[in-house]
């Protein structure tokens, strides 16, 4: 079988293409995935370091980039239509698939309208720009969450959204003093997260608690983070600008401060961890909220948002979920509940039945 997937821009596009990709391969070895991006992405990266070969073609977003971004999109576009023509007829795929980002507009839109399967992947509660316009052409849809559903009628599924299979492997913890507490917000941190933390830390100390606090500050925000922690007594916390294996920090955590990434948000299903998560208002369409949203409604999360966010709230919410182990431990259960260990089985599933439809 030959899967062509489309992928790129954000590690949160890139990484469940490659789970998938990985789960075809372990079940035929004689399985050929190619993955397509941009120049611009970080698919350059990853997927060659995760051992598949990556193609490029010319494409550019057309949502959230401003007047001028636009027309520099429109104008693109013709050319990432001849180019992805020109892969699909040399590759000749049994199944396309778009794993999220721009570059899998005109891949699956021109695969559908050369007659080959297609299948999308979206792991946000509301669907992304680009899969929005393209659920009347694919034939099947791989979902992460049940609120994605109208959006692709009978052809969505739910199947979860395919992630490392370090963070299913995270033991149980029973939440005790002191509390494991880790925070991060992304690879490159997050400001309005580590200014509130600032400002939370002497707060937190006068409630009495024991903490133990492991914090990814991103490279910008180190060194003013580290110092504070100092000048709060607080030494003893683990600072750092990048965590690389963020497996093993889960697996200390109680609590988890966040971002509401599709990533991230199902990171935390998988580890079965109780989360505080702050959405990113400026995420396209606001789709972090709506992750933390489908995620709180099921009693996995606690939300904060960043109009509300600063020490004081912070302090205060933590404080509250601290002084209640048992709430923390119920958290943690219907995260896990939320998990789907066969994600990426799933989705290999309906790609393959595509082949043989």
């Amino acid at each position: 079988m030959k899967v062509l997937i489309a992928a790129g821009g954000t590690g949160g596009h890139i990484y469940p293409g490659i789970a998938v990709a990985k789960e075809l391969v372990a079940r035929d070895a004689a399985t050929e995935v190619l993955f397509v991006g941009t120049a611009r992405g970080l698919e350059n990266k990853i997927v060659p370091d995760s051992g598949f070969q990556l193609v490029l073609i010319h494409s550019a977003g057309l949502k959230s980039v401003g007047f001028v971004g636009k027309i520099k999109g429109l104008s693109v576009l013709p050319r990432s239509f001849i180019e992805a023509r020109h892969l699909l007829k040399e590759f000749r795929p049994d199944v396309v698939v778009g794993a999220g980002g721009y570059v899998s507009g005109p891949v699956l839109l021109t695969a559908h309208f050369m007659g080959f399967p297609t299948l999308v992947m979206d792991s946000n509660a509301l669907p992304g720009f680009t899969n929005r316009r393209l659920a009347r052409f694919v034939d099947k849809a791989a979902l992460t969450f049940n609120d994605a559903l109208p959006f692709f009628g009978e052809k969505g599924i739910v199947t979860g959204n395919p992630v490392r299979r370090d963070f299913f492997d995270v033991p149980t913890r029973t939440p005790s003093e002191p509390f494991g507490l880790l925070i991060f917000g992304g690879s490159q941190g997050a400001r309005a997260i580590n200014n509130a933390m600032i400002e939370a830390l002497p707060l937190l100390r006068e409630t009495g608690s024991p903490l133990r606090i492991t914090h990814q500050t991103g490279e910008a925000d180190f060194e003013k983070v580290r110092e504070a922690y100092i000048n709060a007594g607080a030494e003893g916390a683990d600072v750092r600008p990048y965590i690389s294996d963020m497996v093993a920090e889960f697996e200390k955590a109680d609590v988890i401060i966040s971002r509401a990434g599709a990533t991230t948000c199902a990171e935390v299903a998988a580890a079965g961890k109780a989360s505080l998560m702050v959405p990113l208002p400026s995420a396209a369409d606001d789709h972090q909220r709506k992750n933390a949203e489908a995620m709180a409604k099921e009693g996995a999360v606690s939300i904060i948002l960043q109009s509300e966010l600063n020490g004081a709230s912070l302090a205060a919410r933590l404080s509250d979920l601290l002084a209640d182990p048992d709430k923390l431990a119920a958290m943690g259960i219907a995260a896990r509940r939320l998990a789907r260990p066969d994600a990426a089985a799933v989705t290999a599933d309906l790609i393959e039945g595509l082949k043989r439809a």
